[in-house]
C-alpha cells in the first residue's frame, strides 16, 4: 500500500488537528518549568571543562536523539506492514527482553573492551535495527529488534560510564561539576527528545510510503524516513566519537567480590530489611504500567477521522515528561522522595482509571489527555524512585540489587504484552498495578514514620 504525504502551509500546521494545537502552549510550560528547574552550578569552572562538556554532550544530543526518533514510528511502521498485534507485541518483548538481557553484561563489557568503542558499537548496532524496518519480513524485523535492544542498553549504560571516568579519573573535576552535568545531560535528553519528535513527523510526512517495486518486500519512506535520519545522526555521532573521546577502561582489582556472593548478600540484605521487597514492588509495577503504556499509545489514539501525527504526539509527550522531571526538581526539596512518589503514582493511577472508562468509547482527546498526565508521572517518577533506591539500597551491592529488581519487572512485561486482554482490561491491569505500587510505598513511609519515633523515644 502507497500512502501519498499531504502537503499542509505553516499558516495552516497547527490548526490541522487537537494535537497540533496544544503544541505551543504546553512548549510554553515546558520551557517555564525548564527554566526554574535548570541545571546550575556555583563552583568554579576549572580549564578545560568547557571542552570536555561539548565534546561529551555534542555527541550524547545527537546520539540519543537517534534513539528517540525511532520512537513514534516503531508501532505504526509494523501496522503499516500489516502485522497482527500479537506478532507487534512478540517484536516488542523481543526488544525489551535483548535490552534487559544484554543490560546485565554490558558494564563489563565496557570496562574490559574500553567504553569508546562500546558507544560506537551502540552507532553500529542501531544502524543495523534502522536498516531492518526498510523490510516486510517477520523474521529480519525481529533481528533488528534484537540489535536495538542491544544497543539501547549500551545507550544507557556505556555514555554515562564513559562520562564519569572521563571527569572523575583522567580529568579529576570535582563532584559538585558532576551532578551539574547528569543535569545538562538529562536537560538534553528531553530537548532532543522533543526535537525528535517532531523531525520524525516532518520527515514521516514529506515522503511517499510504499514498496521500491511492485510487490518488494523492501520498503521506503514514509514510516521509514525516521529510521534513515536515525542513521544519519548515528553516523554524525560515531565520527564525533572518533575525533573527539579518548578511550577509558574499567579498573581492574577494585571489587574481588564474585557475583554470587553479591547475590547472596543482596537477597539478605532483601530478607532483612523490608524496604528493599516494597521498592522492587514499586519498580515492576509502574515501570512496568510504563511499558504497556508505550506499546498501547499508539492503538489507542488510532482514528480513521482524525489520522494521529506519531511524530507530534511523541514530542507533545515527552513535553510532559520534561514538564514532570523539572517540578520533581523544583520541589526537590520541599518534599520527600516517597511523598513524592505517593502524589505521583495516584495520578499515573488517574489516568489508567480515565483510560479504562473512555476506552471503548475512543475518545481521542480525553485518551491523549490521559496520556499526557501519565507521562507528566512518568517525569516525576525517575528523579523520585532514584533518590528513594539511594536511601534504601547500599551502596555495596546497588548494581546487583538494581538487577534483581529487573526480573519482576520483566515477568511483568512480557504478561501484559504477550497475553490476550483487550487494550481496555491492559489500561485496567495498569491501574491496580500502580494500585499496588502505591500500597507499597505508603507501606514504606509508615515505617519510615516508625523509625522515626522509636528514635525519638530513645534520644528523649
Amino acid at each position: 500500500m502507497t500512502v501519498v504525504p499531504e502537503v499542509v502551509p505553516w499558516s495552516s500546521y497547527f490548526f490541522q488537528t487537537f494535537y497540533h494545537m496544544s503544541i505551543l502552549p504546553l512548549l510554553l510550560l515546558t520551557i517555564v518549568f525548564a527554566w526554574f528547574a535548570r541545571p546550575s552550578t556555583r563552583e568554579e569552572i576549572p580549564p578545560g571543562f568547557r571542552n570536555f562538556q561539548v565534546a561529551y554532550l555534542s555527541v550524547w544530543s545527537i546520539c540519543v536523539a537517534a534513539d528517540w526518533l525511532q520512537g513514534p514510528y516503531v508501532y505504526a511502521l509494523y501496522a503499516a506492514y500489516g502485522f497482527s498485534g500479537r506478532e507487534i507485541a512478540e517484536l516488542f518483548v523481543a526488544g525489551f527482553g535483548a535490552s534487559l538481557a544484554f543490560g546485565c553484561i554490558v558494564g563489563s563489557v565496557a570496562d574490559k573492551f574500553g567504553r569508546k568503542k562500546c558507544c560506537l558499537g551502540y552507532c553500529a548496532f542501531y544502524i543495523v535495527s534502522c536498516l531492518t524496518k526498510h523490510y516486510k519480513n517477520y523474521a529480519i524485523l525481529m533481528f533488528g529488534r534484537i540489535t536495538g535492544g542491544i544497543a539501547t542498553s549500551m545507550l544507557f549504560s556505556a555514555f554515562e560510564c564513559w562520562l564519569v571516568s572521563e571527569h572523575c579519573s583522567r580529568n579529576r573535576f570535582s563532584g559538585g561539576l558532576l551532578s551539574y552535568m547528569f543535569g545538562l545531560m538529562f536537560t538534553v535528553m528531553y530537548c532532543a527528545a522533543i526535537l525528535a519528535g517532531l523531525a520524525a513527523q516532518a520527515v514521516a510526512d514529506g515522503f511517499t510510503f510504499g514498496p521500491i517495486s511492485p510487490g518488494s518486500m523492501i520498503y521506503a519512506g514514509g514510516y521509514c524516513g525516521p529510521f534513515d535520519l536515525s542513521i544519519g545522526c548515528l553516523i554524525i555521532g560515531a565520527v564525533l566519537i572518533c575525533f573527539l573521546w579518548e578511550e577509558n577502561y574499567g579498573s581492574e582489582g577494585e571489587d574481588t567480590t564474585s557475583t554470587v556472593e553479591k547475590l547472596k548478600d543482596a537477597f539478605s540484605f532483601m530478607v532483612a530489611d523490608r524496604n528493599t521487597v516494597l521498592l522492587c514492588l514499586v519498580v515492576a509495577c509502574f515501570e512496568g504500567a510504563m511499558f504497556a503504556f508505550v506499546f498501547n499509545w499508539t492503538p489507542a489514539l488510532d482514528s480513521k477521522s482524525i489520522p494521529p501525527p506519531h511524530g507530534v504526539i511523541f514530542a507533545l509527550f515527552m513535553m510532559a515528561c520534561m514538564i514532570g522531571a523539572s517540578v520533581a526538581t523544583i520541589v526537590g526539596n520541599t518534599l520527600k522522595p516517597n511523598i513524592r512518589l505517593m502524589i505521583t503514582i495516584a495520578l499515573g493511577i488517574a489516568s489508567f482509571a480515565l483510560l479504562t472508562f473512555v476506552g471503548e468509547h475512543h475518545f481521542l482527546a480525553t485518551s491523549f489527555a490521559a496520556f499526557l498526565i501519565f507521562e507528566f508521572s512518568v517525569g516525576l517518577y525517575f528523579p523520585s524512585v532514584g533518590a528513594l533506591k539511594s536511601e534504601v539500597v547500599p551502596e555495596h551491592i546497588r548494581a546487583t540489587m538494581y538487577n534483581i529488581y529487573r526480573v519482576p519487572l520483566n515477568a511483568v512485561v512480557v504478561g501484559l504484552l504477550l497475553s490476550h486482554i483487550s487494550m481496555v482490561q491492559c489500561f485496567m491491569l495498569c491501574a491496580l498495578l500502580l494500585s499496588g505500587a502505591f500500597l507499597a510505598v505508603a507501606a514504606m513511609q509508615s515505617d519510615n514514620k516508625a523509625d522515626e519515633e522509636k528514635k525519638l523515644v530513645k534520644s528523649v
